[in-house]
């Protein structure tokens, strides 16, 4: 159901775009259409994040239902490797997700 939304969604934002053009802007059925396309995908993309995630969602539990991860393998050892030397190292505290900033302390240059 939440293609179809999407879907539906994009098609009338098509239409409405296409109509705009056509008979208020007086451009070509074919300038049109283009235009119509571009404006719909721009404005899809910044304000239907959900409705898109959701159509997303549908389309991969159908084509991929046994689909595990989107990472790579690469990916994984990475992580797991990091997650073997956390373990090891329990006084350790990484934040992988954040920026170094300014104001951290460099060990080596604290000696």
């Amino acid at each position: 159901m939440a293609f179809f939304k999407y879907s539906l969604i994009r098609g009338v934002l098509f239409l409405a775009f296409f109509l705009i053009a056509y008979m208020a802007l007086h451009f070509t059925p074919l300038t049109a259409a283009l235009i119509a396309a571009l404006c719909a995908f721009v404005v899809s993309y910044l304000f239907l994040r959900k409705q898109r995630d959701g159509a997303t969602a549908v389309v991969s539990e159908r084509f991929a239902p046994n689909a595990t991860t989107t990472q790579s393998a690469g990916a994984v050892a990475d992580a797991e490797a990091e997650d073997a030397l956390i373990d090891a190292n329990p006084d350790i505290w990484v934040d992988a997700d954040r920026k170094p900033s300014s104001t951290t302390l460099d060990l080596d240059k604290s000696e």
